[in-house]
């Protein structure tokens, strides 16, 4: 059996002799100064022999106290090192992602699984923003935005197109009710804070004059938005992927397909220091690969819509 003095005076001890000071030993420890010089004594009884001269306002080791805090320290070091390896090979591994709200809620978080299936030991850990990315300030390890351009500062790669386009309950398209652009007029435009493009942009690209509607929705998050258009409260500009869902499900579409569609891209933004972290590696390319299926689904979806006749008009 081994032969072992208490831990707590060990460790009240090796700090006593590295600061060569009973106070600022405690002040590591967050003890008393009398507590500290107890465990001392009780370390030196138990070794029965004495490892500090004190004096009337400080202390300093004795040539055993040397010796044995020389030793102590190394000790301690290595156990400490042992200690973090094992915690940190038992702690699941974990990857903190940022994104926008909406995209995370009706893109990222229902393909998740998917994901998860594959590397079940990582712990995802989502927040959502849309402020500049700042890895200095923020505790993520990657970012996900929409934006025209890669992000300078960090690596930046695209991992699916964006399209902006109108999109409406689909009652709206099949009733007739909007065939044309000029429908629209007849209808309530949902805007939100957030928007990449305002209905503005839009006719200009789709080359139609620009019309108020039959009124306006103003939301401050895209979220709220769409799901206004998904009650049918109307016709609102978003990016189609984050409808792609819904489009192939038949509960919402997109009437005039990619008339005027304004572009952009999402990228996977990291930073420059995480570049041999195979983990962001896998999870980025997993999202390229999951961005590319969802591209595919909407051209498949867009090559029927141009195979459908389009519906009659039924006015009222």
């Amino acid at each position: 059996m081994r032969k072992l003095p208490p831990l707590n005076a060990l460790k009240a001890f090796e700090a006593a002799a590295r600061h060569v000071s009973f106070t600022k030993a405690a002040e590591e420890l967050h003890v008393t100064h009398g507590a500290v010089s107890r465990q001392v004594s009780l370390l030196e009884d138990w070794l029965g022999t004495t490892l500090f001269q004190r004096g009337a306002s400080q202390v300093g080791l004795t040539e055993n106290g040397r010796t044995y805090a020389r030793e102590i320290t190394s000790v301690l070091d290595r156990m400490s090192v042992v200690t973090t390896q094992v915690a940190d090979k038992a702690a699941p591994a974990a990857l903190s992602v940022s994104a926008p709200p909406t995209f995370t809620m009706r893109w990222l978080i229902p393909r998740l699984s998917v994901y998860q299936r594959k590397r079940p030991g990582v712990e995802i850990r989502l927040t959502t923003s849309i402020a500049p990315v700042h890895f200095q300030e923020n505790n993520y390890d990657l970012a996900i935005r929409g934006a025209l351009q890669p992000m300078t500062g960090c690596d930046s790669v695209p991992f699916m197109t964006e399209n902006i386009v109108p999109v409406c309950h689909a009652d709206l398209a099949e009733s007739g009710r909007l065939r044309t652009p000029a429908d629209l007029a007849r209808h309530t435009l949902i805007r939100y804070t957030t928007e990449p493009y305002p209905w503005s942009t839009w006719f200009r690209a789709a080359g139609m004059p620009e019309t108020t509607g039959a009124g306006t929705l103003h939301f401050e998050q895209m979220f709220f938005a769409l799901q206004a258009a998904s009650e049918g409260l109307g016709v609102v500009l978003v990016p189609l992927f984050l409808v792609a869902d819904d489009i192939v499900a038949g509960s919402l579409c997109a009437p005039f397909g990619f008339l005027g569609a304004m572009h952009r891209h999402y990228f996977a933004n990291t930073s420059p220091a995480s570049a041999h972290n195979p983990m962001l590696a896998e999870f980025r390319t997993w999202l390229i690969e999951e961005g590319r299926s969802t591209e595919q689904a909407i051209a498949a979806w867009k090559q029927e819509m141009l195979t459908q006749p389009i519906p009659a008009r039924k006015d009222s």
